[in-house]
């Protein structure tokens, strides 16, 4: 019986250890961890965070500590009587209940301070200003002076202040990219608000997120990705997103597939600027430029396109039966190929 109540505590040591440094890790190798800031919104709030840990962690020891320290020194012994009955003492209790009350109170007005800094809209010329829409299950954003509508990636220039109205159309769902902010609901009929801004050194970095209000079957497939960009690449990215579809001629490679992509009802829910006009499914008219698709969960890449337009609620969990989804349009291989041979001249 020793050795095997042994193992169990060499067990649950192991584990114990596991899932330890397993919070610990940081960095490229935890991509969603809050505690490896980009930007100085996230470095605010990083701020706030290590503040109340380390006052926590203090008297979360302190308190161990004397726990343990009056268990030991005051245990029972086999020749003790009864221990001498204290019926208070008002010094200590003012003590004990007005420090943790000046400390919380304390606590709360820097976190009042720095919920109202997060706050506030920012105004000028260099606040770029996108509306961000969660469906079941991916994100689209609006750029209303660019005149561009985009799905599953955020792209934003470096150095400047993002200003992202937040809302939904279905579900409540909840945008968070971790290393840039902290999260905010999306809630229908309501616009909240959320200011990311990522640093000179992030320009080329892609940041990931994901949706963390529960939203239905596919919700652990609904992610995001933030693209931070220089001034000049984003320029060239809003300039060639506001252009129409350029279409394939007749004949020419991807011909075939456009045609298909309406006579299969895929115009009826998705957008190609310049030929359909869908508003169920994410906007396709420039898809190709984006480097994932279906709630940013698969590679933009061949084999991946194949298995989604095969069977799409077998590659990610949908409900297409009550209009949540892509159905399974039951696409030959060689349909299949058209449309990607199409897909591909969307860029």
């Amino acid at each position: 019986m020793s050795t095997l109540l042994a193992r169990r505590r060499g067990l649950v040591a192991v584990v114990s250890l596991a899932l330890l440094t397993g919070g610990c890790a940081n960095g490229d190798d935890r991509p969603q961890s809050m505690l490896a800031p980009e930007g100085p919104i996230a470095r605010q709030l990083d701020v706030l965070w290590d503040f109340t840990f380390a006052i926590a962690a203090v008297f979360f020891f302190l308190v161990l500590g004397l726990v343990l320290w009056v268990a030991i020194r005051y245990r029972r012994r086999s020749d003790d009587d009864n221990p001498k009955q204290i019926h208070g003492n008002m010094a200590m209790e003012i003590g004990w209940t007005a420090a943790p009350a000046l400390l919380l109170a304390g606590l709360g007005v820097f976190t009042v301070i720095n919920l109202v800094d997060l706050d506030r809209i920012p105004k000028g010329p260099d606040v770029l200003t996108v509306e961000v829409i969660g469906h079941q299950w991916w994100w689209e954003y609006q750029y209303p002076k660019a005149g561009i509508v985009t799905a599953n990636e955020l792209h934003i220039p470096a150095e400047k202040k993002i200003d992202l109205r937040v809302t939904a159309t279905d579900v409540i769902h909840s945008f968070w990219p971790p290393k840039l902010a902290a999260k905010i609901d999306a809630v229908p009929g309501r616009i909240n608000h959320m200011v990311i801004e990522a640093d000179a050194d992030d320009v080329g970095k892609t940041f990931v997120g994901q949706c963390m209000e529960y939203c239905g079957l596919s919700h652990a497939n609904m992610r995001l990705k933030v693209v931070v960009h220089d001034d000049a690449s984003f320029a060239d990215w809003q300039r060639n997103q506001a252009r129409k579809a350029v279409l394939p001629a007749p004949g020419a490679p991807g011909a075939t597939g456009a045609e298909l992509f309406r006579a299969k009802g895929c115009g009826g829910c998705h957008t190609v600027k310049g030929y359909t006009a869908g508003q169920v499914g994410p906007d396709l008219t420039h898809f190709m430029d984006r480097k994932v698709f279906a709630g940013a969960i698969f590679p933009n890449e061949l084999d991946a396109l194949r298995t989604w337009l095969r069977d799409p609620p077998k590659a990610k969990p949908m409900n297409p039966d009550k209009g949540l989804g892509m159905p399974n349009l039951g696409l030959t291989e060689a349909e299949i190929n058209d449309l990607i041979a199409f897909l591909h001249t969307l860029k």
